[in-house]
């Protein structure tokens, strides 16, 4: 991964591939941004005209690259764009500066240095700068001839490596608030990249079992507490919903519990995530041109997995339990139909009248097995509706819960870190849909509002009393699209940032 450094030198001394400044949108054409002074004053003072002549506005995303001043070390000085020029004595947004240096840190990519002299306020800008440069380096080549002749080193499109160092101007190597800074950004990158790769690993090398030793090698690794329950805990268990949406695989599911434990903690929060390493939508099959990116279906898993991970890592006085409900939805002889019935973990019965609402018939078992040891509160997230992309589109996920104060409090997490996320409502009249003349409940009900449908039964699978959260991230967890900000095409890592911040802000006492 791309190492990160503080620098307080002079940039025209500083040997690097090259400079990177931020140029935002003024009233009347691009205005350079602080951290920049050094660079403009070699330009006598003009670089912003200089870039506009180049074509540059300020616009987000935009990148210009330039030579660099005579004298200047650094042969190239690159300009991204930070969007609209914030009013006077207002800093930039965080999302923008993380925006634009994972933006210049894809441009970048081949080179072995590069100083980031964009706006650093205080420590909290050099945590944002080093996210964005980290997130925006990913690169998942493992797959390809370049990436195999690296030995698995991870290579950009064009063949060559990601960005090797990023030198952040401005911050102090020596304070202890900026080091934290960067420290900090460095555990959640790695971390939302390992989620990355997961996403991103085809699925005939990402089956369950697969999965779970990747969460036992990180869990051994940064002294996290692990249990695996194969196929025959399971069965011995009851967790009817896992086995009946692995039934049709030839690879056996798993339920994953990570526990990572504070010796200072007062509170305890349960994530659950939904793990399904392929979903061909079982015997309710998936039409043509459904199937190609189920590979991701497991995003939520991932990301749990990734946040315990951070949490431990990062030392928070929290204890954070991981759920990681793993299984291969395929259609076959053994494969549960539509009009079966499963006993889940707590007793109730489900008539499944669609396989491929798979999701939620794992998540009610490990939301029912998290409920078990009374957590403050339980998140799961999953990639599970469609009618949650056609709701909030393919860069925002929902937000629904047994709480609204809780809804709103994760929120407000998920927009602090730049996870772009929708309060959502479990409107009680959906519920009636759900009726089952054969079970307990179906796992299906009304069309419209299918989203809410499946709050609404996961719901029924959490513990009395217990605040809980549901994350639908079926939309921004792959990213089918090409690469912007620091998000790049395929898996995109979407909600490790909320929940590691949500366990950050419990341990601190302050969430909500």
């Amino acid at each position: 991964m791309t190492a990160l450094t503080l620098s307080t030198a002079a940039v025209p001394g500083l040997r690097a591939d090259a400079i990177v400044i931020g140029v935002a949108k003024g009233a009347r054409g691009p205005v350079v941004a602080p951290g920049a002074e050094a660079v403009d004053k070699a330009y006598d003072g003009r670089l912003a005209d200089v870039l506009e002549t180049l074509g540059a506005s300020g616009a987000e995303g935009e990148v210009t690259k330039l030579p660099a001043p005579s004298g200047f070390k650094a042969p190239v000085v690159v300009a991204v764009g930070l969007g609209a020029e914030p009013e006077k004595d207002a800093g930039f947004d965080a999302e923008a500066l993380r925006r634009a240096a994972g933006v210049a840190a894809r441009a970048l990519a081949g080179a072995k240095k590069a100083v980031f002299a964009l706006p650093l306020a205080e420590a909290a800008d050099a945590g944002v700068v080093g996210e964005g440069v980290l997130l925006g380096a990913y690169s998942f080549d493992a797959y390809k001839e370049n990436g195999r002749q690296a030995q698995g080193a991870a290579k950009a499109k064009n063949g060559k490596a990601p960005l090797a160092e990023a030198a952040l101007l401005g911050g102090k190597p020596r304070d202890k608030a900026y080091k934290a800074a960067i420290e900090r950004a460095a555990a959640v990158a790695e971390e939302l990249n390992r989620a990355r790769d997961l996403v991103n690993t085809p699925p005939n090398d990402l089956n369950p079992e697969a999965f779970a030793a990747v969460a036992q090698a990180a869990a051994k690794e940064h002294g996290i507490k692990v249990q695996v329950l194969d196929e025959k805990a399971l069965v011995k268990g009851g967790y009817g919903g896992i086995l009946g949406v692995g039934a049709g695989s030839a690879s056996g599911p798993r339920l994953v519990k990570l526990s990572y434990t504070s010796s200072k903690a007062t509170k305890s929060l349960a994530f659950v995530g939904k793990g399904i390493t392929y979903d061909s939508g079982g015997i309710s099959l998936k039409p043509a041109g459904h199937n190609e990116t189920m590979k991701c279906d497991m995003a939520g898993a991932a990301a749990v997995f990734a946040a315990v991970v951070a949490a431990a890592r990062l030392g928070l006085e929290v204890n954070v339990t991981g759920w990681l409900a793993l299984a291969e939805n395929m259609p076959s002889g053994s494969a549960t139909r539509p009009g079966d019935v499963l006993r889940m973990y707590s007793g109730k019965t489900v008539e499944v009248l669609n396989t491929d609402a798979e999701g939620r018939l794992v998540l009610a078992d490990a939301l029912w097995a998290a409920s078990q040891e009374k957590p403050d509160a339980i998140i799961d997230v999953a990639t599970l509706t469609g009618a949650m992309m056609l709701a909030l589109g393919s860069r925002t996920y929902g937000v629904m819960a047994n709480d609204d104060a809780f809804r709103s409090a994760v929120h407000e997490a998920a927009e602090e870190v730049g996870e772009p996320a929708w309060p959502m409502p479990l409107p009680e009249h959906l519920r009636k849909g759900m009726d089952s003349a054969t079970a307990d409940i179906a796992n299906m009900g009304e069309r419209m509002g299918g989203g809410l449908v499946a709050g609404l039964f996961l719901r029924e699978f959490v513990g009395e009393g217990i605040t809980w959260a549901h994350l639908d991230i079926a939309g921004p967890a792959f990213n089918e699209g090409g690469p912007f900000g620091y998000t790049p095409k395929g898996g995109t890592g979407t909600a490790v940032r909320t929940l590691v911040r949500v366990a950050e802000l419990t341990a601190a006492g302050d969430l909500g």
